[in-house]
């Protein structure tokens, strides 16, 4: 078993990420700026460009990546993690599960 470079959290665990924590949305304008929004905070770096914006940042800065469903945000964590950064974190379920109205309770 091969451990991840990143960790996963799920929307419910935002609020737990500390302010020194970088918010990198990975979409694509159109995304970013769409009807799932995007998370208070986030800078858009499309998964394209990240490889070039990251060069200039510090490895040891935590970052949390965030995409639509988090397939991208946790194909940019491998990336980031390959590239020598440290404390990557991946929004489990993406912006999908941020917006996802919550499930209703069973009466009875």
């Amino acid at each position: 078993m091969t451990l991840r470079p990143y960790q996963d959290i799920t929307p419910s665990q935002l609020d737990t990420l500390g302010p020194e924590v970088r918010r990198i949305d990975v979409r694509e304008p159109d995304e970013y700026t769409g009807p799932l929004g995007h998370l208070p905070g986030a800078e858009l770096v499309p998964l394209a460009t990240l490889e070039a914006a990251a060069s200039a940042w510090p490895r040891e800065a935590p970052l949390l990546l965030i995409c639509r469903s988090g397939g991208r945000s946790a194909q940019a964590a491998r990336l980031l993690a390959h590239g020598g950064f440290k404390h990557l974190f991946n929004l489990a379920g993406g912006m999908l599960a941020v917006r996802e109205p919550l499930a209703p309770r069973p009466q009875g």
